[in-house]
């Protein structure tokens, strides 16, 4: 029964996404040669048919990667591949805790190899064709090293606390593990800053005494604390611009990619990140947060009764075997199964953060003219080549961030 749900939720799932995306392609094309009025007079024809081909690309592109990540989804699990993987595994690890590691290592290492040429072709292919990607293929490969080594470095031992705290923390297991997930969170946030993001970006103190003190003066006036400006470059890796606040507490900072800065003049930027302090000061960053944990607080629980069921591992495709753990098949399983049936709360979560960006955009105009703000994310939707038509059913489902048609009247028009 369980495994005829499960096929059940995983078709509608690729159905709905493939549905939702031939609504996309058909609204940006049908809309591909008018610019809609708001922004006739800052972007002309020729950027708003590229952003339209660049939208159109991307959802083609997206249609094929779900229905291949679908495919390898049923490859490990209804077909039988988890199921092989644990048995060779079992015949060549005796360590229980070693095996155990190895089968997640290998599940995500499979996982990883199918998507390594989706993540090539979108950055080499793809976004190069739109004249985005700088990224050479020697930086693609040692970013791919590197990220490889830092999962390794972060993941193994949290895999393995979890795994142990499973087999050998009692009926209470639940809560210790969910500890220990907040606490690597908040390693985490505390670690990126200073040490895993100088592994990728070099990090240089903005050079701008003018903006620095604009900067500094509304962060005071917004009762914001700041550590630090700093400029990344990330020019060097991709066109895009952009900008986000890292750490927490005293130690919070400013980030900047110098593509931005190349863009925007001093007053768009303060508008930009007027916008980014309103989610401080309506406390979107720690309700996320807290909501996170939440959610992990329910997996947590989930997997504690999952994990007992026999059903579970057999209608996936999985026999569990007696006189060893299968705390990891549990984790892998559920990883797996869970965003098929939690696939339609997508419009939820996107609409709870399209309410906050329009907090934050209304913070932004009671700290600076709203025009500020208005010009700024005009540049930022020409170069990055955002659509400015997108279908309102896919954006009511899919976009975190409002249409910029209605994004721009609302800041116009309060």
């Amino acid at each position: 029964m369980f495994t005829l749900l499960f096929v059940a939720f995983l078709l509608t799932d690729i159905l709905a996404r493939l549905w939702l995306a031939s609504r996309q392609l058909r609204h940006v094309q049908k809309h591909r040669d008018s610019v809609p009025a708001e922004f006739s007079d800052r972007i002309g024809l020729h950027s708003h048919r590229r952003a339209a081909d660049y939208t159109m690309a991307k959802m083609q592109f997206s249609m094929v990667e779900h229905v291949v990540e679908a495919a390898v989804l049923v490859g490990l699990t209804l077909l039988g591949g988890l199921q092989f993987l644990d048995m060779q595994l079992g015949l060549l690890i005796e360590n229980e805790m070693l095996r155990q590691l190895a089968l997640i290592g290998v599940v995500l290492a499979l996982m990883g190899v199918v998507g390594l040429p989706f993540s090539a072709w979108r950055k080499f292919r793809l976004e190069a064709r739109f004249g985005f990607n700088r990224v050479t293929p020697r930086l693609f490969a040692i970013d791919t090293l590197k990220t490889l080594i830092v999962t390794l470095i972060l993941g193994t031992p949290l895999a393995a606390s979890v795994l142990w705290i499973m087999g050998n923390a009692g009926p209470n297991w639940i809560w210790w593990a969910w500890g220990t997930w907040v606490l690597f969170n908040f390693l985490i946030l505390w670690l990126f800053p200073t040490v895993i993001a100088p592994l990728f970006n070099k990090f240089t103190p903005l050079d701008n005494p003018e903006m620095a003190e604009r900067i500094h003066q509304l962060a005071r006036r917004c009762g914001f604390s700041l550590s630090g400006l700093f400029v990344m470059d990330g020019s060097r890796r991709s066109a895009h611009g952009n900008a986000y606040f890292t750490g927490f507490g005293k130690a919070r900072r400013i980030v900047f990619f110098d593509t931005l800065l190349s863009r925007l003049n001093t007053d768009e930027i303060e508008a930009v990140l007027a916008h980014e302090l309103g989610h401080f000061k309506h406390k979107h960053i720690v309700k996320r947060m807290f909501v996170s944990f939440a959610v992990a607080l329910g997996f947590f629980l989930l997997l504690g009764w999952l994990s007992t069921q026999v059903w579970f591992y057999t209608g996936l495709g999985v026999v569990p075997q007696l006189g060893r753990p299968n705390d990891a098949l549990a984790l892998i399983l559920i990883f797996l199964a869970v965003p098929v049936f939690t696939f339609w709360l997508t419009p939820l979560a996107s609409w709870l953060s399209r309410r906050d960006e329009f907090q934050a955009d209304r913070y932004a105009a009671q700290q600076c003219p709203p025009d500020w703000l208005v010009s700024a994310l005009v540049k930022l939707y020409d170069d990055n080549a955002a659509t400015l038509t997108p279908d309102p059913v896919h954006s009511a489902f899919y976009d975190s961030h409002p249409p910029a048609v209605i994004r721009i009247q609302n800041l116009k028009h309060g």
